[in-house]
């Protein structure tokens, strides 16, 4: 399949700009791959898709403040800074995206919060937008995460225009969100409730957890009309044994595996054994999955709708068919669900 494969059109009024008022109230097409069918349910509904021994997989990566507004020293400019990774966190130094670009060199300063307290120094060129920057700053390592995390912003998707909120800051994270790193949130499990959650657990449904820090290439349109030909952006992935041996096991049982959006299903392909099972890992990965693929590990996905031209279609268009995901969101546009990342969930069996 090609890349204009992917293409539709969808309402501007469909793009969810906040969350549903709570989180399980989210509406839920549930797709099933056997006979095809189309049904439409609540997320909390969930539970009735479920049954004792099977596992859903949960990415408990945690999205940290990323997005930070400084001054450039002498003009003053005002200058966005996104905060995409730590490269060594005793020099201070990150991987960040500035905008306007144009304005930045090397060697300029940047100066953050009110009084100025903490400064930055560029010191490295890595892409158009992409800098290398060394924060200054007095204080221990402590502090000055301390110190980002109060003068950053929630960093929601490009999509939403509006300002974040206090809100935000809650909702923009899933309820089990643990290992700081992600600068997007793994959107799938923001539809998880505390509330589903423990019905979940009391009907014998267990729980494996995997760390896939979600980048912004996550999200990076696909340019390129042959798709063999793009390049994913490597994320960093960490599977622990424990969760390895919940998931071997519902394999081996013949129990559903549920993945728990795009960044498990990726995160659980990244590691998978000549027997067809699942490995410990620790590391980085830039799997890129799409139509035809041989999917090894989960048998089931809750997914969000995803934005056209996006490797997180592709994906799905992998794992449920491509015209049965095309059938699904034609009938999600006429039904009026909401897409993107507040929007509303889809379960495949």
């Amino acid at each position: 399949m090609k890349l204009s494969d992917f293409n539709y059109s969808i309402p501007k009024e469909l793009l969810a700009e906040f969350p549903s008022e709570n989180r399980d109230e989210s509406r839920l097409m549930v797709l099933n791959r056997e006979d095809r069918s189309i049904t439409h349910h609540k997320f909390k509904d969930l539970i009735d898709f479920f049954d004792e021994d099977d596992i859903i997989v949960l990415n408990n990566t945690k999205v940290f403040p990323a997005r930070l507004f400084g001054n450039k020293e002498k003009t003053g400019a005002r200058i966005e800074v996104f905060l995409l990774r730590e490269l060594n966190d005793e020099q201070r130094l990150w991987d960040v995206l500035v905008d306007p670009a144009r304005k930045i060199r090397i060697g300029n300063k940047l100066y953050f919060g009110d009084d100025d307290s903490l400064v930055a120094e560029v010191i490295d060129n890595t892409t158009s937008r992409g800098r290398t920057l060394r924060f200054l700053f007095d204080g221990n390592y402590q502090e000055f995460r301390e110190k980002l995390k109060n003068l950053g912003q929630t960093p929601l998707p490009k999509y939403i225009k509006r300002e974040p909120i206090s809100e935000d800051v809650d909702r923009y994270q899933t309820i089990y969100a643990k290992n700081e790193g992600a600068v997007a949130a793994p959107t799938a499990g923001l539809h998880f409730s505390k509330h589903l959650l423990k019905k979940l657990e009391i009907k014998g449904v267990d729980f494996a957890e995997i760390t896939l820090h979600v980048g912004l290439g996550t999200f990076n349109p696909v340019e390129v009309e042959d798709l063999s030909k793009h390049k994913m952006d490597s994320e960093e992935l960490i599977i622990s044994d424990m969760s390895v041996k919940k998931v071997n096991h519902a394999i081996q049982n013949k129990k559903k595996v549920c993945a728990v959006g795009t960044t498990v299903m990726r995160g659980l392909e990244s590691s998978v054994s000549s027997m067809g099972t699942l490995n410990p890992y620790n590391g980085w990965t830039h799997k890129f999955i799409f139509p035809p693929y041989d999917f090894s590990i989960a048998n089931c996905m809750i997914t969000n709708f995803h934005m056209p031209k996006s490797t997180l279609l592709m994906m799905v268009s992998a794992f449920a068919d491509a015209d049965f995901i095309k059938e699904a969101y034609n009938v999600a546009i006429k039904e009026k669900y909401n897409f993107y990342s507040y929007g509303d969930a889809m379960l495949i069996l």
